[in-house]
């Protein structure tokens, strides 16, 4: 749009000149290269005399195209100059305008790398209309992404300054699909460490570093090679009849092809998690359509209800059967600071319990009494009531009783401790730095406890 606008002043300051040039010719007969001199030198005003005497016709259009001359000069400086400028500026400003949409988003996903499996993940993002951006620094990938429309930051994914760029704080997941292992472990560390929420999946090249990046703070590590070697191998054994059944990662399914699977009412899925979901049918659950918002790889936690989509991988989800499947351990998480309760979560999830989370004292109470958990950990101070206040509840009613109660408090004084053990926690934990303390003392204190008399040895310990 700025060239177009210097070509127009430029245009307009030469057909000026023509102009010009006529009217000497028509008033004072001026020969046609003197008419053209003439104006020429009128227009830019650079004080020559005149060729030869002007009539007083002459001098009133020559006042005249002193003055249209000079407005269209400056039209025509003030286009080019726009135009350099535009140039050296322009850069910047398209990163402005990137970053402000970047820093709008919420609840989106960040891609380390923008290499095939890159690509192939943002097409798909974008194909659900799921907020993401990429980060890369390769100019040549920058190019392509530029043509796809996709919000990107250039440089490398391993700077934390470009992950906070990116959202990292409020994202709900990083995929890190950089072409070095080394390199997406980096980005795995960095990442947890900054959102412990995050869903994170990385990519890997060799089976050797999988439980590295695991360790690091992945959630899934995805290995295309191997992922492709597997599909060749199907489509070779079911092309030559060999089987009826494709494998698929050590199970078997009449159809591979993930599919949406809609919750209806008395499904028995309609209030389970992700997590009971998948250990019930042995499926595989890719993402999570709700209220019209598609998660991809949603959190094991998550509750899914009536009208909810499950992408699921294999045909069926089959009903729960007690008889082959055990009973999920469940566990309800209280505290009324978000992180905490995702960060447990996860952690609980890993350690083989269905943790189910409350933000205050009351809903956590009726979560208790309703789920009827094998465990709860609660804060010690919550909105409306309090976590002594939640223990006292649960223990006047002999229904609940089998459920090891928790205290998690900041509080290292033992006065405190003694007030949670007289209301009826089984354990108090002081909050630190070792998250996975908690879990261990969540382990063990369901070992410890019998269904016979544990209330009676707790009571004990706490005279």
């Amino acid at each position: 749009m700025k060239n177009s606008r210097t070509v127009q002043a430029l245009l307009l300051c030469t057909l000026i000149t023509f102009i010009g040039a006529a009217g000497y010719m028509l008033i004072d007969d001026y020969p046609l290269l003197d008419a053209i001199y003439m104006s020429v030198i009128t227009i830019t005003t650079v004080g020559f005399g005149e060729i030869r005497p002007l009539s007083e016709a002459g001098r009133m259009f020559t006042t005249g195209l002193i003055l249209l001359g000079f407005s269209c000069l400056a039209f025509a400086g003030h286009a080019v100059v726009e135009s350099l400028l535009e140039k050296v500026w322009s850069g910047n400003s398209e990163k402005k305008k990137m970053q402000k949409k970047i820093d709008a988003l919420k609840g989106h996903y960040i891609i380390c790398g923008f290499g095939r499996v890159g690509k192939a993940a943002a097409e798909q993002l974008a194909h659900h209309h799921t907020g993401f951006v990429i980060i890369e620094h390769s100019p040549e990938q920058i190019a392509l992404i530029r043509k796809s429309g996709f919000l990107y930051l250039e440089g490398d994914a391993t700077d934390e300054n470009l992950l906070l760029q990116a959202g990292i704080k409020n994202a709900s997941g990083v995929l890190a699909l950089l072409a070095s292992d080394p390199l997406n472990l980096f980005v795995t560390l960095s990442a947890r460490e900054m959102n412990p929420t995050l869903q994170i999946i990385a990519r890997s090249g060799s089976e050797i570093n999988d439980q590295k990046i695991l360790k690091a703070g992945a959630d899934d590590v995805v290995s295309p090679h191997a992922m492709a070697g597997e599909h060749i191998a199907n489509d070779i054994l079911a092309a030559a009849g060999k089987y009826n059944q494709i494998i698929t990662s050590g199970k078997t399914s009449t159809n591979p092809e993930p599919r949406w699977l809609k919750v209806v009412q008395g499904s028995g899925l309609d209030g389970s998690t992700i997590a009971e979901i998948s250990r019930q049918g042995g499926n595989k659950i890719l993402g999570l359509r709700k209220k019209e918002r598609d998660i991809i790889q949603p959190d094991e936690f998550l509750v899914v209800d009536e009208g909810d989509e499950i992408f699921i991988l294999e045909v069926q989800v089959p009903p729960v059967s007690q008889s082959n499947s055990r009973v999920p351990k469940k566990l309800v998480i209280i505290d009324d600071n978000p992180v905490i309760r995702h960060l447990y979560s996860r952690l609980f999830q890993k350690a083989g319990f269905v943790p189910i989370t409350a933000d205050d004292g009351e809903e956590g109470l009726l979560l208790i009494r309703r789920e009827k958990p094998v465990a709860a950990v609660i804060d010690y101070m919550l909105p409306g009531i309090s976590g002594i206040e939640v223990c006292e509840k649960i223990r006047r009613d002999e229904e609940y009783s089998g459920i090891t109660l928790i205290i998690f408090t900041a509080d290292q004084e033992p006065a405190t401790r003694e007030k949670a053990l007289r209301s009826g926690a089984d354990e108090v934990i002081v909050k630190s730095a070792d998250a996975q303390k908690i879990v261990e003392t969540v382990t063990a204190a369901l070992h410890e406890r019998t269904p016979a008399g544990s209330r009676q040895g707790k009571d004990e310990r706490t005279k």
